[in-house]
């Protein structure tokens, strides 16, 4: 399934649209000086693909915590939590597929990289079964992957380094794809850099920086002066998710903007010396009495946050319609059951997904029913997989009677061999000749023929089957169970 969102316009005015499907799969390198908007950028992206896949941010500015007031995201301000609660969230996010923001504002640089490092191996190690797809933007990725030592301690270095490596090299097979932005490509290491495949670069003028870049998107040196003349705003764009061919871009606007102070020129106050002077140098007894301060904000609880993430609350953007519009759709169990059945057949359509694991499937899965306006996805991940094997099996609606026989045959094998075995069961059921051999394949997800053979000859020692051949090589699978069996084929 190819799901694309528009991050801007190209030099034509036409939309430039980023595939989200290919991006997880080969990552993003944003480059770009101080003030080339590399920061909207990424806002950008994160807002259009909000409603598709899990994010995570590490954000060592506070700059994206304004995301949570539109969006679904849990902002985790990591001053107040230990490096051991930092590190039970970052498994915790990925069990529950909660869309964070780790705000590393009010730390020092040596406890950001040593706070970001404990959160993203955390995120790393977790259980096979929570490798669910997820979008991690690094802003200012140099300063926890620098290229050479610098103020901090090596260990805290090699820590961190460590974390973003494992997110560049070795994490899409654990669903982690990471988007990571930096000022300069020359501080940041290589060996991180140099696994994404998609490169978004913004106006830099060090010649260093300006030929990496070039490097990076198949430019000649000489063409390198394109990257400093680029505006505020624009970057030039490729790699399989964007464009086979180096692209400018016009970044569009965003949704939500940071809490930071404008940066365009204000009208300066208009008084005369005298009275500032006079406000300057008023003598202190005489000032009036400080305001009281309001009390800061009491840190939530490490646990408090922990059940956050686990039931994420509604975001603060969403209008009452809207709710009241996704309360009526998920009310109503029939029509979210036909949801359920279509969009299992879609799926089934692509033959490719037969071969897919489970974590992209349920993500597929999830953006197709929230595509359908199903407030929240109908079934959990074991929920699915039970669907998903019965309706590679030919058995969409469970619930039918018809079924139930068939089903409490198949309960008796392991759950990933439910799927074969029903096709054949329902083949038996129907009269039809035995499923062949690549049927029976894309149902236990394989194309292998060997392990064809022995998941048959596993499913006859449990009893479940009895296969017979006759003397022309055609091959029967009779159910033991229900008391029938396939025409030879």
């Amino acid at each position: 399934m190819n799901v694309g969102i528009e991050i801007g316009s190209d030099d034509t005015g036409q939309s430039v649209h980023i595939n989200i499907e290919e991006l997880l799969a080969t990552r993003l390198l944003v480059q770009g000086n101080s003030g080339s908007g590399k920061s909207h950028l990424l806002r950008r992206l994160l807002e259009e693909s909000a409603h598709l896949v899990q994010q995570v941010v590490i954000d060592p500015e506070g700059d994206f915590a304004t995301l949570a007031d539109a969006y679904s995201h849990v902002v985790i301000d990591a001053g107040d939590y230990n490096e051991h609660e930092i590190a039970t969230m970052g498994s915790r996010i990925r069990e529950h597929r909660a869309s964070i923001i780790l705000n590393l504002e009010a730390l020092e640089l040596e406890a950001q990289m040593t706070c970001a490092a404990a959160f993203l191996n955390a995120m790393f190690d977790a259980p096979r079964d929570h490798w669910y797809p997820a979008l991690v933007v690094v802003d200012e990725a140099q300063m926890f992957a620098p290229s050479v030592s610098g103020d901090v301690p090596d260990a805290v270095r090699r820590a961190s380094l460590g974390a973003m490596t494992n997110l560049m090299c070795r994490g899409r097979k654990r669903g982690l794809a990471g988007a990571i932005a930096t000022q300069r490509l020359a501080k940041l290491a290589k060996n991180v850099a140099a696994e994404a495949s998609n490169f978004l670069m913004g106006r830099t003028f060090l010649d260093i920086d300006m030929a990496r870049a070039a490097d990076l998107l198949g430019m000649e040196r000489r063409q390198a002066e394109r990257i400093r003349d680029l505006e505020r705003g624009c970057f030039l764009g490729l790699g399989p998710a964007i464009s086979r061919r180096p692209i400018s871009m016009k970044i569009g606007p965003t949704q939500t903007s940071t809490r930071m102070g404008t940066h365009s020129l204000l009208p300066m106050p208009e008084s005369e010396p005298e009275n500032l002077r006079t406000m300057l140098f008023a003598e202190m007894e005489t000032a009036a009495p400080p305001v009281p301060m309001q009390p800061a904000p009491q840190p939530v609880a490490a646990e408090e946050l922990i059940r956050r993430i686990a039931q994420p609350e509604p975001a603060a953007g969403m209008t009452s319609d809207a709710e009241d519009s996704c309360d009526t759709r998920t009310a109503d169990a029939v029509d979210v059951e036909a949801i359920i059945i279509d969009v299992l057949q879609e799926m089934l359509a692509d033959t490719e997904s037969a071969y897919q694991p489970d974590a992209l499937l349920y993500q597929d899965f999830s953006v197709r029913c929230r595509m359908q306006q199903l407030a929240a996805v109908p079934l959990g991940l074991a929920d699915f997989r039970r669907r998903f094997a019965f309706a590679k099996g030919g058995i969409l609606d469970p619930a039918e009677p018809r079924w139930s026989a068939l089903l409490e045959a198949a309960a008796s094998l392991p759950e990933d061999m439910a799927a074969p075995f029903l096709q054949i069961a329902r083949a038996a059921m129907e009269g039809n000749p035995c499923p062949d051999d690549d049927a029976l394949g894309r149902a236990y997800g394989t194309r292998s023929p060997g392990r064809i053979r022995r998941l048959v000859e596993y499913m006859e020692k449990q009893g479940a089957v009895v296969v017979r051949a006759d003397f022309g090589g055609r091959r029967s699978i009779g159910i033991p169970q229900l008391g029938l069996s396939t025409e030879a084929e």
